[in-house]
């Protein structure tokens, strides 16, 4: 394929994985329902900069390293693993300590104006950069659409910013999506759901990763 068919293609594969439900777009739309669209952009602006992390190292060939090294891959795994978990705990531990009537939200709000940005920036990118999966589907999803000619290395990081453009528009649509229904999704009762079942979903994946069995 030439250039024009590659970017076109990665594109539209890029973006039908980019709005596939998964643990990014439940952490985005948990954090705009119960601590603010600024907040959630924030999350995602981490999670689309690990995949530009990612698409570095897979151009240089250093998450190579994560398809032919199972000690690598198994540590990677793990850390992340035990990070999910602590994020999941965390919300469980959120979701039923407050015995407070007034809304859960609200106290989230006011943490985050007293806390700095980069706790939900961190949490986006560490929550990308700690899953190996992702790694490895960088390093073989875009090599198939890497055409003849080109410069490997700039070619593959402008396919992951691509992604990463695709995945911010996204996030951007779910929080303005979120804030529309901001005071429903801000009562007590639907913040406890909402971050017991993030917990429940944060905690199955990190056991999902904890216990994959070796490639």
């Amino acid at each position: 394929m030439n250039i024009e068919q590659a970017l076109l293609s990665f594109t539209l594969a890029a973006g039908l994985l980019t709005i596939t439900p998964g643990l990014d777009t439940a952490l985005v739309l948990r954090t705009a329902a119960v601590e603010g669209g600024k907040q959630a952009l924030l999350a995602g602006v981490g999670i689309c900069s690990g995949c530009l992390l990612w698409g570095a190292a897979a151009s240089f060939g250093l998450s190579a390293l994560l398809a032919v090294s199972g000690f690598a891959y198994k540590m990677l795994r793990i850390v992340g693993a035990i990070y999910l978990g602590y994020l999941g705990i965390k919300l469980f531990i959120r979701a039923f300590s407050s015995t407070s009537p007034s809304s859960t939200a609200e106290a989230g709000v006011k943490v985050g104006r007293s806390t700095h940005h980069s706790l939900w920036l961190k949490r986006g990118l560490l929550t990308n950069l700690l899953n190996p999966k992702v790694g490895v589907f960088y390093l073989s999803f875009l090599p198939q659409f890497i055409p003849e000619g080109v410069q490997v290395w700039s070619f593959s990081m402008l396919l992951a910013l691509i992604h990463a453009t695709e995945g911010l528009l996204w996030f951007l649509l779910l929080a303005n999506a979120t804030e529309l229904l901001s005071s429903w999704l801000r009562q007590r009762r639907v913040v406890v759901a909402l971050d017991s079942a993030m917990g429940a979903i944060l905690i199955a994946f990190g056991l999902k990763l904890a216990f994959e069995k070796a490639r």
